[in-house]
């Protein structure tokens, strides 16, 4: 997948084409950054907030009714143009299909999504959702498509 998802946009902020982004992923809005939103790509000329609540302006949307045509629209920016994560942190859009299996091989289902929760986030599989934690994910293999998870801390029975 060559896109990542940096948020949605949000209500308008001001007259002059600014809006709040919802859902956003900080890192990936910055000043000059390229943003998808459909076919069109738009360049970041204002940010303004913080990470957890941004405010976007971006060259060619001028009003709040132009706001007000994208608002809803997913923001995507190119994985090239991502700064590199840290050992041990994964995009969600890799980790969303991965098959999750306890250490035994035993598998309990594909990832549907990264959920994200008060202290942490969590792998969505199935019924179950599995803290990013190290007690609980013993190790993730982007390129196998598999994630190995302790049954044990997780509190499922072994098979």
């Amino acid at each position: 997948m060559s896109l990542l998802n940096a948020g949605r946009v949000g209500r308008p902020h001001g007259l002059d084409g600014s809006f709040h982004v919802t859902r956003p992923r900080g890192m990936l809005l910055t000043l000059g950054c390229a943003l998808r939103i459909g076919d069109d790509v738009f360049e970041i000329v204002r940010r303004a907030g913080t990470d957890d609540r941004p405010i976007l302006r971006l060259r060619g949307v001028d009003d709040r009714a132009g706001v007000e045509t994208l608002r809803g629209e997913d923001l995507f920016v190119e994985r090239a143009a991502a700064p590199p994560l840290p050992a041990g942190e994964y995009w969600a859009e890799d980790l969303e299909g991965c098959i999750v299996v306890t250490a035994d091989g035993r598998e309990l289902g594909a990832v549907a999504r990264l959920r994200p929760l008060p202290s942490c986030e969590a792998l969505e599989v199935g019924d179950l959702l599995v803290p990013m934690v190290g007690d609980a994910v013993l190790s993730v293999d982007i390129d196998a498509r598999r994630i190995v998870v302790d049954p044990g801390f997780l509190g499922i029975e072994a098979s």
